[in-house]
């Protein structure tokens, strides 16, 4: 088992590695000067050449890229050079040095996501910690609605197949795959937080932190985090409706089961005891990608409900080119999937000991 797990953080840094090469080849082939979206309407010929100088942007594309390399990279050389991009700046990254070779030195820090466009040169590290946790509460919330409800809901629709109850959570399932979540959160915004306000007292808009009305502060909204939490759970819901049904359905169709029926175990004993733990990987599979994705996919949702999370700063990002919020935001959520699957593969040993024989 600890060599699959060494094998899957081998093979997730080889998948992290490729997706650092995709963003930086996809966003600088892109037309316009980074130099120029960083200074504006402010910049001079001085300036420009400044710019380009201090963040690389006078370098050739493959040399760019071994800086972009550097600077994500927990482990990375820099230059004892003043004059140099690598130089290890104060206060540009968090370094501890290991040891020097000649006029460059190995140091271990935290990876440098540079610093956005159009923030007035803020660090992107600063803009992911403020609108990450907003996203990750969100997606939390709506996936553990889905998991709650789809296993509740796909246990009972398998012990009542083929009746009305279980056509009619069928036909549930089946329009929550295919409404997008961009009208779903249009018209759970538009029907309770509009339309049925005076008794939902639910807004149409809002995030989790917002202003109170005498400006003394920030204050938490929990009723905000509702109708985007219920839109985002939609769909993985469905999923996880269909997939525990028919996984149970498989399951209780197993020798084993028929065996401890033969005993005597009522259908609850059956179930709690045997055939839902073993009914549980196709839905513990689902939910990780869902968990996953809605990191990235809240986009829209937060977008309309206004949530001041990662989607929303994506967004914005991409309406201004804010290109290295961009980067950063794809390769924070690209690592998260990698590490929600390697311990989604430790679940699984736990879930089913047949995994721990093979």
């Amino acid at each position: 088992m600890f060599q699959y797990i060494v094998n899957k953080i081998f093979y997730g840094f080889l998948t992290l590695f490729g997706v650092v090469t995709v963003i930086f080849l996809l966003f600088n082939i892109l037309p316009g000067d980074p130099a120029r979206m960083m200074l504006d309407q402010r910049e001079d010929t001085e300036q420009l050449q400044n710019i380009r100088k201090k963040y690389g942007f006078d370098k050739p594309v493959f040399t760019q890229y071994l800086y972009y390399l550097n600077d994500v990279s927990p482990l990375s050389f820099h230059s004892k050079n003043t004059d140099d991009y690598t130089f290890l700046l104060e206060g540009k990254y968090n370094a501890y040095p290991l040891f020097s070779i000649g006029n460059t030195e190995l140091v271990v820090k935290t990876p440098y996501l540079r610093q956005s466009f159009q923030k007035n040169g803020k660090n992107v590290s600063e803009v992911i910690k403020e609108t990450l946790p907003n996203t990750a509460i969100l997606a939390v919330v709506a996936i553990t609605i889905a998991l709650i409800l789809g296993i509740i809901l796909g246990v009972f629709s398998a012990l009542f197949k083929d009746t009305f109850f279980d056509r009619i959570i069928a036909v549930i399932s089946t329009l929550g795959m295919s409404v997008p979540s961009f009208f779903s959160a249009i018209l759970f915004a538009w029907l309770f937080g509009f339309v049925l306000h005076k008794y939902t007292s639910l807004e149409m808009t809002g995030s989790l932190y917002e202003v109170d009305d005498f400006g003394e502060g920030m204050h938490i909204q929990w009723k905000n985090l509702i109708l985007p939490a219920i839109v985002l759970g939609i769909r993985p819901l469905a999923v996880v409706i269909q997939l525990m049904r028919n996984s149970l359905l498989e399951t209780l169709s197993q020798d084993y089961i028929r065996t401890a029926k033969a005993k005597g175990l009522t259908m609850y004993q059956v179930i709690k005891k045997h055939a839902l733990k073993n009914s549980l990987n196709p839905v513990i599979t689902a939910i990780s990608g869902w968990f996953a994705s809605m990191l990235a996919g809240a986009v829209f949702v937060e977008y309309i409900f206004n949530w001041n999370g990662l989607g929303k700063e994506i967004v914005n990002s991409l309406n201004t080119l804010d290109l290295p919020v961009i980067m950063g935001a794809v390769l924070v959520v690209a690592t998260l999937f990698i590490i929600i699957n390697i311990i989604v593969d430790i679940l699984y040993s736990w879930l089913d000991p047949r995994i721990r024989l093979q």
